[in-house]
C-alpha cells in the first residue's frame, strides 16, 4: 500500500444483545462491531435511529425486521437473527431488497428436544405441583392415592410438525416404548420408516394422542392452529406441549380448556403474550406447567447459535452465501438490481 493510500473502511455490524460465545472476535474479522450492551432489548426508536448507520444486523427473536426498519436502512447488507424462527422479520421484504436473512437452525434441535421431554414428563407426572408441595410444607405420610399422575411410557404421542425438532422428538420416544404420531403440511414417507412414526390428519391425531407436542413454525396458517376446537378434540387425560411459538395456541381456549377438562394438563416454554403476566390465570393452574422460554438455554446450545449468526453475517459481508440463510431465494436476485 502506498503512503498516500489510505485503508478501506470496515463495514459496520450493530448487535442487538450481548450473548455468550466468540461472535465477537468473528465478527470483528470482517467489521467493525457495534452493541446494545444493555440487558433488555434495544428499544424501536434506538434500533430505528441506528440502521441507518451498519451494513449488518444481528439480531433477537425480540427484533422486529419490517419494511418501515428497511427503510430507515440504508446501508443494509445481511440480517442474522440468533433463533431458529423468523416470524419477527419480514422474509419477503428482505428478500425483495436482495437482503439475506440467516437464522441458527440445526444447533438449537436437541436440546429443544429435550425440553419438550422435561414438559412432558413434568405436566404428566404433575412435578410442578409436586415441588410446591414439598417446598409448602403439606408432603404428609405416604397415601396410594396421593398426586396421581399420568404414565409417558407405552403411550400415544402425538408431535405437530416434523420438522427438525420433531424428528428429536420422536427419536427419544422409543427409549419410553411409545407409538408416535405425527401431522404435517405434507407426508414423510422416508422419516415414517426411519424413526417408524405414523402420519395422521391433526384432527385425528389430537383425538388419539395421550402427549400432543407443537413444534410448528409461527406462520398467518398456524396462528391459533390449537384453538377451542382443536382443544375439545383431544382426550380428557391428555397433555399439550408447546416448544415452538406462544401464538400456536389460543391462550384463552387453553384456560378454558384446562378449568373445564378438557385435557388434563399443559406445558408450555412459549406463551401468548410473552412474558406471560405473574396473575394470568394459566400461571396459577396446578395443571399447567411453564418455563420462561428456555427452550435452547444451554451454554453449549447458546454459544452454537450465537457463533452460527456471526458466520451468516461475515459470509455476507464476504460477498459469500450465508451458511444458514432462511431467504434463499435471495441469492437468485440478480446483485446488479436496484433494491426497492
Amino acid at each position: 500500500m502506498g503512503s498516500s493510500e489510505r485503508p478501506v473502511a470496515k463495514p459496520t455490524v450493530l448487535v442487538t444483545r450481548l450473548v455468550p460465545g466468540d461472535w465477537r472476535d468473528r465478527l470483528s474479522l470482517v467489521a467493525d462491531v457495534v452493541t446494545w450492551d444493555e440487558d433488555r432489548p434495544i428499544p424501536r426508536d434506538i434500533l430505528m435511529e441506528r440502521i441507518g448507520d451498519v451494513d449488518a444486523l444481528y439480531c433477537m427473536l425480540t427484533d422486529r425486521v419490517d419494511a418501515d426498519l428497511l427503510d430507515a436502512a440504508a446501508r443494509l447488507r445481511a440480517v442474522a437473527t440468533m433463533s431458529v424462527g423468523t416470524d419477527n422479520i419480514d422474509l419477503a421484504e428482505c428478500t425483495l431488497r436482495g437482503i439475506p436473512v440467516g437464522n441458527t437452525p440445526d444447533v438449537l434441535t436437541e436440546t429443544t428436544a429435550d425440553t419438550a421431554w422435561l414438559l412432558m414428563l413434568a405436566s404428566a407426572r404433575r412435578a410442578g405441583e409436586g415441588i410446591d408441595v414439598v417446598r409448602d410444607g403439606k408432603w404428609g405420610t405416604w397415601k396410594p392415592g396421593f398426586m396421581l399422575g399420568s404414565d409417558v411410557h407405552g403411550t400415544t404421542i402425538g408431535i405437530v410438525g416434523l420438522g427438525r425438532i420433531g424428528e428429536a422428538v420422536a427419536r427419544r420416544a422409543q427409549g419410553f416404548s411409545a407409538r408416535v404420531l405425527y401431522t404435517a403440511r405434507s407426508r414423510k414417507p422416508e422419516a415414517e420408516a426411519r424413526l417408524g412414526v405414523a402420519w395422521r390428519s391433526l384432527a385425528d391425531l389430537l383425538a388419539e394422542a395421550d402427549h400432543v407436542v407443537l413444534t410448528v413454525p409461527l406462520t398467518p396458517e398456524t396462528r391459533h392452529l390449537i384453538d377451542s376446537a382443536a382443544l375439545r378434540r383431544m382426550q380428557p387425560h391428555a397433555t399439550l406441549i408447546n416448544v415452538s411459538r406462544g401464538p400456536i395456541v389460543d391462550t384463552d381456549a387453553l384456560v378454558e380448556a384446562l378449568n373445564e377438562g378438557w385435557i388434563g394438563a399443559a406445558g408450555l416454554d412459549v406463551t401468548d403474550p410473552e412474558p406471560i403476566p405473574p396473575d394470568h390465570p394459566l400461571v396459577g393452574m396446578v395443571n399447567c406447567t411453564i418455563l420462561p422460554h428456555i427452550g435452547s438455554a444451554s451454554l453449549q446450545t447458546r454459544q452454537a447459535m450465537a457463533n452460527l449468526a456471526a458466520d451468516d453475517v461475515v459470509a455476507a459481508l464476504r460477498g459469500e452465501r450465508m451458511p444458514a440463510c432462511a431467504n434463499p431465494g435471495v441469492y437468485e436476485i440478480s446483485r446488479s438490481e436496484p433494491r426497492g
